[in-house]
């Protein structure tokens, strides 16, 4: 049996590592991991170096720099050069290295700020894009045409997949720079254990939201990367061929909260610090497409925050308080 040598760029991130649990089940997959010590993706010279040496079969583009509202909005020129360096690095490295099969990871903030919802893959460019992330967004845009001009000057096959809100094992949970479920575990977990009365929430809880746990993100992703081509290519464009992954299935940072306080068992009540940006008004992916290709998600958003605190209480050291 010729196993496929598959490369996970970004393995030890929250949506690497879950590819990496969910392509370690594949008896036909060597996976093949570099972190950032043994390989930069910032270094053109060395990213293309490790494809000449490493006969890749097929590439999964996880690796990335993110961050919620205040971390974009504090460092955005991080955001956008980083990550149009990585995603154009591995993405011309690997067509010079002959790699005929990539998925290239996007994110729900590609779409315009007052997109109608839910979203569409069409709404893409179709108007401005929320301020607070949009240099991480163009870069992510950036990735879906490369991904599509490689295909359609090189005739390769580069799929992008656009995930809505993801959380899970290896989140960011960092006090500052995490998103907003971390950032709620951390809050609730922290204001529970020294008896707080009240949690405090940015925003005024009125903002519509969509959450996709990230192993259905990861299982989500080994099903189009694995599509034939008639089924792929019957349901996408040469120049709009993202696809959305999400639930299709939304609720309030009010409902977050309120699910949140009963998974970590907080009592205590809720202020809504309305000083605090709220940011896109709803975020909602239409998922029709991704349906029309044979995937929907299984995980629901009680169930995945349970398993994620868990995660959270037995993590690595450090983590907690």
């Amino acid at each position: 049996m010729t196993k496929q040598r598959i490369f996970v760029a970004g393995h030890k991130g929250m949506v690497g590592s879950a590819l990496i649990r969910q392509l370690g089940r594949d008896q036909t997959a060597e996976l093949v991991t570099r972190d950032r010590a043994e390989l930069n993706l910032l270094d053109q010279a060395a990213v293309q170096q490790f494809f000449e040496q490493e006969n890749i079969d097929q590439v999964y583009l996880a690796a990335a720099k993110v961050g919620g509202i205040h971390a974009n909005n504090t460092y955005p020129a991080e955001f956008i050069y980083e990550n149009l360096v990585i995603e154009a690095n591995i993405i011309h490295a690997a067509h010079m290295a002959d790699v005929q099969k990539l998925l290239f990871l996007g994110s729900s903030c590609i779409y315009p700020k007052m997109a109608r919802q839910p979203m569409k893959e069409e709404a893409l460019l179709t108007g401005a894009l929320e301020s607070t992330n949009e240099p991480y967004a163009l870069a992510k845009i950036a990735g879906i045409k490369l991904c599509e001009s490689y295909n359609r000057q090189y005739g390769r096959d580069y799929r992008s997949v656009m995930p809505t809100n993801l959380y899970g094992q290896n989140d960011n949970f960092h006090p500052e720079n995490s998103h907003v479920i971390p950032a709620m575990i951390r809050r609730f977990h922290e204001a529970k254990a020294v008896g707080s009365s009240q949690v405090v929430v940015w925003g005024s809880g009125k903002p519509m939201r969509e959450f996709l746990y990230v192993d259905d993100m990861a299982a989500a992703s080994v099903h189009v990367m694995n599509l034939d081509d008639e089924t792929y290519l019957a349901n996408t464009q040469p120049m709009l061929s993202h696809i959305n992954v999400g639930t299709g299935v939304d609720c309030t940072i009010r409902e977050l909260a309120e699910t949140m306080k009963r998974v970590v068992g907080f009592d205590g009540e809720l202020v809504f610090d309305t000083s605090k940006p709220d940011g896109t008004p709803r975020k909602l992916m239409d998922v029709s497409r991704l349906k029309a290709l044979g995937w929907e998600a299984s995980i629901s958003l009680e169930t995945g925050l349970q398993q994620t605190y868990q995660w959270f209480l037995e993590g690595p050291k450090g983590l907690r308080l």
